[in-house]
């Protein structure tokens, strides 16, 4: 019997089967979120969204070639990429969790039996296969994000500390420790988590060498782990660069040298320093120097993955996120302060007040010659701190709210730093981190985004009486979460497969159990901490502690041999035979069979379409304004990869309030001409005009757009004012703004269709709709003045209306984007102005829907389209044709909505679309077509509305919003059905609407 063949035979079995069902289950294409921007990146060497994932974008580039050049197979091809390496995470998952088994059941000098055998492989596969198919890896390794490859990281890492720790006695047995170091540097190519393995590799470390372990020397080992993540975090990563910014800032500002001379005489110092300190280390026979030298060369050799960014940011490609073709630029980006910190250790409350500003270091940008100063560092002072604050970001009133709502705070009263400990614990421990764990151990009651309440995002155990008492509602559950393919029920059977190996872990294998635990704890509850999530997350983030779940599935294998110690009746082999199949189907089973319907994504390309259909809306040559993540990652990999509409530009808003996002917008790409913003870019760049405030110079009447531009770009003293500091600022003198119109350039560019050219306005007037003026802003401002309606200007239609600076009046829908007319028209629909003809041809020739209607499963960012699309996309244009006498052009576009959109109704916001499309229906005689349609709609709402009713019986009623939703769009339907003479249907949709006022309102009007 050759343990070792055995156990790679079995391993690479586990890996392999991992491998196969992530490629049956991969995305096809792009999905939302930050794909589309990883395969874009990838495919073309750019630079990503800070801190940047280098190498994980070569690796990816290498799938890409197994594409063969057909572009629309390059996402399917990086999608592999991160299937092959979660399968080989798979096999390492295997291998260690056999290696900690045989520490515990293989005494050295001995034979191993039979029953060991069994009990050894069965845990591994057990374990392995149970992580194949928990929720968060699974959702990870079938799309091209960082997780899947940082996880390959930590699990390589935490096998080859084991493998160090069998070998330590050997000769050059440390080369293991150099390897884990080597793979530490890479990985922060890929993502920063796998650094957290390293405080329980410095307790392997501490168990192996010293001769008598003690309760103190553990303390200090681990002290010295978490010292070596802080030296790597920032001593390595950040402060490196920090030094070679300023080395850099001293030669060229100081000794007038070319930028980059600093930073290539400390590269050669830091280098020449590291192997003269290696080569006394040899000299002088100091190995715990040499082997920290060592370490340090190998963790910063894989770091240099980054100069990739450098290399590349010089070449300016397309996407090139923040620039960072110089140290500071660079050391920004590392830093991530495009997004601001959390505070940690002491911080305001959510009702705390700026009163003071302390200011820091000089904040430097690139000139022409040399580094300028741009700024300073700052951070406020508050009225109001605690130490461990939890309660922040007192700038966004929705959070304040929930705050408030979640603690039941008066709307006057201070919270006190027990609500703060309670929000940690209840929250950001129980409902970021433990529910999340949960999801994957014991069950999930479905994939919307939950935020507290009891309908959503919870977990569940398919134990009824369990669940009644954690979430309610069981006796009552609606058909469309006992058929949702993410209503996962795992009956708490891996959980206690878990609890079982952990106690027996710690039982039979003290030390070794400390070192999962820690890495369970560094890579779960220690995120939690840094972290410091403030609620309302536009995501969900179980992401984050993968490593967490990663731990615990080691002791889900390990609880194969908990259970055959149990079974002592049996004989040892029988035992550690039956053990492994309760195990098998306990673990990997069960999670296999409810996890797998809601986890394949190969039959939905929806992500991808979508992005199409954005691009397609547009007309030639046009300026697109977009968002958010998911209205511009799908766009820029349709752009990129698959060169649709190449001639649109993508300017995503977010991004355009910094200097060198304005910088590259005026630059063409592709086929899409620059920005004509002609402000010269002295006048914008990092610390000049960044803001400029609103302050009332009590102007009569509208200002013209180029005037108050030029305003705020003029240098002339007498035309500023004392703002936010002692220092004369531009301003913004009035919100009233007029733009006179060139009405033969409106006709000679078909700015309008020729049906609305006699409302083209001679000024377009509008009242600006901040109290400042941001980056962003002005180079929209400046755009509109100069562009004279040459190009087409939209905004995605999922931008909110906040940011479209007041011209609302002036925007119209022509699908998924709003093109800026310069027309006084009154809206001719009820959702506003709508350019029907062009939604028409759009929907009924260019737009394509990503199988969404025939796919076993689409995601929640795919389903939350689906209102979006029945509204702007059917039901008002349809609206608008017939109210221009178009019907059959009206009735060929809601037959197209039939036949392109799901049958399933997924939320409550989707059988409200669906009110619209079945009035017009009524309206076009398709009287049948439009009862089956209300007759589905109102079955989803009934279910919805008794289930709310069932929950309110034992828990607080949370759900009042979608009560009174669910119901105003009940009423449409009853009304809708009776204006059209379906006076059955009518009759029976009131009742159940006067069913449930009765019951939820006692009669009182409801309005949403």
């Amino acid at each position: 019997m050759n343990y070792n063949k055995i156990n790679n035979i079995l391993g690479w079995a586990c890996g392999l089967i991992a491998t196969i069902v992530y490629v049956m289950t991969v995305e096809r294409t792009t999905s939302f979120w930050d794909t589309g921007e990883f395969i874009a990146s990838a495919y073309k060497m750019q630079i990503v969204h800070q801190p940047g994932a280098p190498l994980f974008l070569m690796l990816q580039n290498v799938f890409s070639n197994l594409a063969f050049g057909n572009p629309e197979r390059i996402a399917y091809w990086m999608n592999i990429g991160s299937a092959v390496s979660s399968g080989l995470t798979i096999l390492f998952l295997f291998w260690t969790i056999t290696a900690l088994a045989r520490k515990a059941l293989w005494k050295p000098g001995t034979e191993l039996s039979q029953a060991g055998l069994i009990q050894i492989m069965g845990a591994g596969a057990v374990g392995a296969l149970a992580y194949t198919f928990t929720d968060t890896f699974w959702f990870s390794a079938v799309e091209s994000e960082v997780y899947a490859m940082s996880s390959l990281c930590t699990a390589v890492v935490f096998w080859a500390i084991l493998k160090w720790e069998a070998h330590a006695d050997e000769p050059r047995a440390d080369r293991w420790l150099l390897f884990i170091a080597y793979i530490m540097g890479l990985s922060i190519g890929v993502h920063l988590l796998n650094l957290l393995a390293i405080p329980a590799i410095a307790l392997v470390i501490y168990f192996r060498r010293t001769k008598q372990a003690t309760s103190s020397g553990a303390v200090k080992a681990l002290l010295i782990g978490c010292v070596v993540v802080a030296v790597v975090l920032w001593g390595v990563i950040q402060y490196l660069i920090k030094f070679a910014a300023y080395f850099d800032l001293f030669f060229v500002n100081t000794l007038g040298m070319g930028f980059g001379t600093g930073v290539v005489i400390f590269a050669l110092l830091v280098v020449g320093g590291t192997a003269y300190g290696i080569w006394y280390s040899i000299q002088r026979a100091k190995p715990l120097l040499n082997i920290i030298l060592l370490s340090f060369a190998f963790i910063a050799f894989g770091y240099s993955s980054f100069t990739m960014i450098l290399i590349r940011a010089k070449a300016d490609p397309t996407l090139n996120n923040s620039d960072p073709d110089n140290a500071f630029s660079f050391l920004s980006y590392l830093n991530r302060e495009q997004y601001g910190d959390s505070p940690l250790v002491k911080g305001p409350y959510f009702d705390s007040r700026p009163v003071d500003i302390s200011y820091g270091s000089n904040i430097y940008r690139k000139g022409d010659a040399k580094y300028e100063v741009a700024g300073r560092n700052f951070d406020y002072v508050y009225d109001r701190e605690t130490i461990f604050p939890r309660l922040h970001s007192s700038r966004e009133a929705s959070h304040q709210q929930y705050y408030r709502n979640y603690l039941n705070l008066g709307e006057n009263e201070q919270p006190t730093f027990a609500d703060n400990l309670r929000f940690f614990f209840s929250y950001q421990v129980g409902h970021m981190y433990g529910r999340y764990f949960l999801w994957n151990f014991v069950g999930r009651q479905n994939d919307q985004q939950g935020h507290g309440d009891f309908t959503t995002g919870n977990w569940i155990s398919g134990i009824k009486f369990v669940d009644q008492l954690h979430v309610g509602g069981q006796n009552a559950l609606p058909e469309s979460l006992k058929t949702d393919p993410s209503h996962n029920r795992f009956y708490f059977l891996p959980l206690i497969l878990g609890l079982i190996g952990a106690f027996w872990h710690f039982k039979r294998r003290q030390k070794d159990a400390g070192v999962v635990g820690l890495l369970f704890f560094f890579t779960g509850l220690a995120i939690v901490l840094y972290l410091n999530q403030n609620p309302l997350q536009p995501r969900e983030r179980d992401y984050a502690y993968a490593g967490s779940f990663y731990a615990f599935t080691i002791w889900i294998g390990l609880g194969v041999i908990g259970i055959s110690e149990w079974l002592k009746k049996l004989n040892a082999k029988t035992a550690a035979s039956v053990a492994t199949a309760i195990g098998l189907l306990a673990g990997p089973v069960i999670l296999a069979k409810d996890g797998w319907d809601d986890h394949d994504r190969s039959e939905k390309f929806l992500a991808r379409d979508i992005a199409k259909d954005y691009l397609e809306s547009c007309a030639p040559n046009a300026i697109l304004f977009t968002y958010g993540d998911n209205d511009t990652y799908p766009l820029w990999y349709a752009q990129e990869v698959e060169n649709v509409r190449p001639d649109v530009r993508v300017v995503n808003l977010s991004l355009l309030s910094a200097d060198w996002y304005v910088r590259q917008m005026t630059k063409k790409v592709n086929e899409a001409d620059g920005l004509p913003i002609n402000i010269p870019e002295a006048k914008y760049v990092k610390g000049v005009r960044d803001v400029i405030y609103y302050q009332d110079a009590n102007i009569a009447g509208a200002v013209e757009l180029k005037d108050i531009v030029a305003l705020m770009l003029s240098d002339n003293p007498n035309d500023k004012r004392p703002m936010q500091s002692e220092q004369p600022e531009n301003f913004l003198p009035t919100k009233n703004l007029r733009l006179t119109i060139d009405k033969e350039a409106v006709i000679r560019n078909n700015v309008v269709p020729e049906m609305w050219q006699d409302s083209i306005a001679e000024t377009m007037q509008w009242t600006y709709n901040r109290n400042y003026v941001s980056r962003a802003e002005l180079a929209i401002m400046a755009l509109l003045v100069n562009n004279n309606w040459e190009r087409p200007v939209y905004f995605a239609s999922t931008v909110p209306s906040e940011n479209f600076m007041g011209l609302d009046d002036y925007l119209v829908s022509e699908g998924f984007a709003l093109r800026l007319m310069p027309i006084n028209m009154e809206p001719n629909t009820s959702q506003g102005l709508i350019h029907a003809d062009a939604v028409y041809d759009h929907v009924m020739n260019k737009y394509e829907w990503g199988n969404i209607k025939n796919a076993s499963y689409i995601d929640p960012e795919s389903y939350r389209m689906i209102s979006l699309i029945l509204n702007s996309i059917y039901a008002a244009p349809a609206e608008a044709l017939i109210a221009a006498g178009k019907t059959e052009q009206a009735k060929e576009l809601l037959n197209n909505a039939l036949e392109s959109m799901p049958e399933r109704i997924y939320r409550i916001m989707d059988a409200y679309g669906y009110s619209f499309i079945a009035e017009n229906l009524y309206a076009v005689g398709e009287t049948d077509k439009a009862n089956a349609l209300i007759e589905r709609s109102v079955d989803y709402l009934e279910g919805q509305l008794a289930y709310y009713a069932a929950i309110a019986e034992t828990k607080p009623n949370l759900e009042m919003q979608n009560i009174q939703y669910t119901m105003f769009t009940m009423n449409r339907f009853s009304a809708a059905a009776q204006e059209y003479g379906q006076d059955e249907l009518a009759t029976r949709v009131s009742g159940i609407f006067s069913q449930y006022e009765t019951r939820f309102f006692g009669g009182l009007p409801t309005n949403p």
